[in-house]
């Protein structure tokens, strides 16, 4: 079928009653460009003593019912024909109207969905479509609202390949040959019997022609078939992460007067192979998951799923050392699956983040009975060719797998994904303490280490869960949930990974969630048991929503305990290794150094004006540090730093003044700490492994004038794809060094063929808008993300006070 784009032309509004908008209470459609966010332009409120959606879960953001309507001519040839509307992504509880009629729905807001849109459409005239979304106390984090993924029309044939109708398998690989197993779903809705010609080419990424097939496929009226071929590919090209060799399977229909349908895949050829004494191999070589759970928003976009914002974010995942990518707690969009498949990033697609258990006052937990099959059903067709996918994750950290129906939900879930795709594995992410806790809020009395595991918690949240995940309590209620499944998700349970070796020897472990703080002793557990087969970091971006569970906190007689989320007007979660802008945080590179990827020591400084004291942040907290030297108004004062290193030791200078060496490396957790004054100049780490330097790390302090610099991340993009460009701005010093305290306003004009799709910085707590053109940088940063509107040049200027202005421009192409 052909695929036209069907993003353009929308307007939007929050949803009017329609009896109120009689009496003259109304409210204007405006212009929207799809993907587009709802949510993400709305005013965020301080909450009136109620959680949920509408609170800090929800970043702060009201929900609401939102209205898209869309003018779309048709042509008198398309009569006979069928169309099809497809919607990647609408959340939530979408309703389609075409013409007025009713057309279709979707409660989930992360299933992609397809309208037969012909019956409706009037032929050689203008028609309208109108979709409705809502969102209201339905998540545990930022959601967005809205069509926030890409749409298109699909037009076709009666007899046609079928939407997501090509599906490629490589069951039997070697050196020399690849099986390529191709096959294509034929729909016919003609009231004749039709025979088709059916041929089938594999290309490399080259684009030559590797292997090809005919064959021929009768399609009886109303009952679709499909035509099986298996073809042949010599010295094939291998898909994994550090080569991710990507093919093409083209298939064209065609009859004796000529082609009648054409549609083409991409996939990979590549193996998995999954054992307790080998854990997971990909084409015959042991690979451990260093695993990022992301959430699905784009941080200053809000939700709208942009193909570059997801791209980008890969690339930048990949860069700082992950090679999977845990989509939590939804299936994930189709250009972020593109993104991965080029990039070579491993993914484990989740479906859902909750059953029949509801977390949230209106949550999926009210469809999910009736609807789940679909869901699944969805996110399988997404996923099937995509090669970066290797497992796909029913659920997390859902309350029912302790029991026994939860468990029989859990095998019916699995046993539908296995009978839609039998190359990958499935997994749970369970949380023993929530897995059993019904049992501990019934149980007055609990054994001694239950009872530990209680009392640890309220003082050790980590170690409380841990505590409780070992128990023979969660041991017995989780047995069968985890029995159904082929890995063993196991969120915040590493104290399992060595005792589930004995207890249960044909499990395989993956820890679906960890905390960032304990990656040096997961990672080592990971290295040390082959039936351990990853972690997943949570998380590896940070996100709106959940606000603060990754902040420091300082304990004060009045604030004796840490608290799990943080009053308004705080915007994000935190706990992400790279903040919401794409820039890199002290934890990732101390990640990156656990992982046994970076030699060169890492230096971060925590903020002087908390010297001294009491910590007492949530366990999702890294440390309250910065990777900088200059702090202005706190010369002479007392600071700590932190250096990250696997040498032996590592020695510290100010101003080439020698502060004296310290341990470090792997018995010291990669890292140690300094105490000293500040005194701005330069600060230097340098790193020794046997008395031998290994590797510097320098911090120098910004000195004179303030300059506003602008960066794109690319000179040139297109107008095609959802392309975008990033322009980060920045304040340095006339060396490039970031000026770090000398936050200010900053305003931008955007000119030429391009719009202003986000502005905003990684401000942990603000009231500032994302689609303002006006924000203050945080921390020397701030990030401008433009879209282009058609060919020729994107030009940004940029002001701030004290400085002169930085401008830049990015050429457009329309390829």
């Amino acid at each position: 079928m052909l695929r036209i784009s069907f993003n353009d032309g929308w307007q939007t509004r929050p949803k009017v009653n329609p009896f109120a908008e009689l009496g003259g209470t109304t409210a204007p459609f405006q212009p929207a460009t799809v993907p587009h966010d709802a949510m993400i332009e709305r005013e965020r409120v301080a909450p009136m003593g109620e959680i949920g959606m509408e609170g800090g879960a929800g970043a702060y953001f009201p929900g609401g019912t939102f209205e898209y309507r869309k003018t779309f001519y048709v042509a008198e040839e398309h009569r006979g024909k069928r169309i099809i509307l497809e919607f990647e992504g609408v959340y939530r509880d979408a309703t389609v109207h075409i013409n007025g009629d009713y057309a279709g729905q979707r409660p989930f807001g992360y299933s992609q969905f397809h309208i037969d849109a012909d019956r409706f459409l009037r032929f050689g005239q203008d028609n309208e479509i109108k979709v409705e979304a809502r969102s209201h106390r339905d998540s545990r984090w930022y959601t967005g609202a809205g069509i926030y993924r890409d749409t298109w029309m699909l037009v076709g044939d009666l007899v046609r390949i079928a939407p997501e109708g090509i599906r490629v398998t490589t069951p039997d690989i070697d050196a020399e040959q690849a099986v390529v197993e191709v096959r294509t779903r034929v729909e016919n809705d003609s009231i004749s019997i039709r025979t088709l010609d059916v041929t089938t080419e594999v290309r490399d990424g080259s684009g030559t022609v590797a292997a090809t097939d005919i064959s021929r496929i009768t399609v009886l009226p109303g009952e679709p078939a499909t035509v099986r071929q298996r073809l042949y590919v010599q010295d094939p090209l291998l898909w994994s992460p550090d080569t991710p060799a990507l093919h093409s399977a083209n298939v064209v229909l065609s009859d004796g007067d000529g082609q009648v349908d054409a549609d083409n895949v991409t996939f990979g050829i590549r193996s998995l192979q999954l054992d307790p004494h080998r854990g997971l191999r990909i084409n015959g070589e042991s690979v451990k998951l260093r695993g990022a759970c992301v959430h699905h928003d784009n941080g200053v976009l809000g939700a709208a799923t942009f193909a570059r914002a997801e791209e980008r974010r890969v690339q930048i995942l990949k860069d700082a050392g992950f090679n999977a990518i845990r989509m939590s707690h939804n299936p994930m969009s189709k250009v972020m699956l593109d993104a991965c498949d080029r990039l070579g990033m491993l993914v484990v697609d989740e479906a859902f983040d909750m059953w029949t258990s509801g977390k949230s006052e209106f949550d999926y937990s009210l469809s999910f009975p009736e609807w789940w099959e679909r869901d699944i059903e969805a996110m399988v067709a997404k996923d099937f060719n995509h090669p970066s996918v290797i497992l796909y994750s029913i659920g997390n950290e859902i309350p029912e797998v302790g029991s026994s129906s939860g468990a029989a939900w859990g095998r019916k879930l699995a046993d539908k994904v296995r009978s839609l795709d039998g190359t990958r594995y499935v997994t749970n992410g369970i949380n023993g303490m929530l897995a059993v806790m019904a049992d501990l809020a019934a149980r007055k009395q609990q054994t001694a280490d239950e009872g530990a595991g209680i009392n640890t918690m309220m003082a050790d949240p980590a170690a409380g869960m841990n505590a409780i995940g070992a128990s023979e309590l969660v041991s017995r209620r989780t047995t069968e949930s985890f029995a159904v499944l082929d890995v063993a998700g196991m969120n915040y349970m590493e104290s399992r990974y060595a005792a589930d070796r004995e207890l249960f020897p044909n499990r395989i472990i993956l820890g679906t969630e960890s905390f960032t703080t304990h990656i040096d002793g997961n990672w080592n557990l990971v290295k040390q048991y082959r039936h351990v087969i990853g972690d997943f970091a949570w998380t590896g971006w940070d996100y709106l929503g959940e606000v603060g569970i990754g902040r420091p906190q300082y304990l004060t007689p009045d604030n004796p305990r840490p608290a799990f989320s943080a009053p308004y007007p705080y915007l994000v979660a935190g706990c992400g290794d790279i903040d919401i802008t794409g820039h890199r945080r002290p934890a990732s590179y101390y990640r990156e150094i656990v992982f046994g990827l970076r030699t060169q020591p890492y230096l971060a400084v925590q903020r002087p004006e908390h010297y001294g004291q009491a910590r007492g942040s949530a366990p999702w907290a890294w440390s309250d540090t910065v990777s900088s030297w200059t702090w202005p108004g706190f010369e002479g004062s007392p600071v700590v730093v932190e250096v990250y290193s696997d040498a032996d030791e590592v020695g510290l200078f100010v101003n080439n003044r020698f502060l004296g060496r310290r341990p470090v490396g792997e018995h010291h957790r990669f890292r140690t700490a300094f105490d000293t004054l500040h005194e701005p100049g330069e600060l230097l780490a340098i790193a020794y492994r046997d008395g031998t330097e290994t590797g510097r790390s320098i911090l120098r302090s910004a000195t004179g004038p303030v300059l506003l610099h602008a960066e794109a991340d690319r000179p040139v993009i297109t107008t095609a794809g959802g392309d975008l460009v990033y322009v980060t701005l920045t304040l340095t010093d006339s060396d490039g060094t970031l000026h770090t305290g000398a936050d200010r306003l900053v305003s931008v004009e955007v000119t030429g063929q391009g719009a202003l799709l986000g502005f905003g910085s990684a401000d942990p707590s603000t009231e500032e808008r994302f689609d303002a053109k006006q924000r203050h940088t945080y921390q020397g940063r701030v990030l401008a993300v433009l879209r282009p509107t058609g060919a020729g040049q994107i030009r940004l200027t940029a002001s701030a006070s004290g400085c002169e202005p930085a401008e830049i421009s990015v050429t457009v192409t329309t390829k």
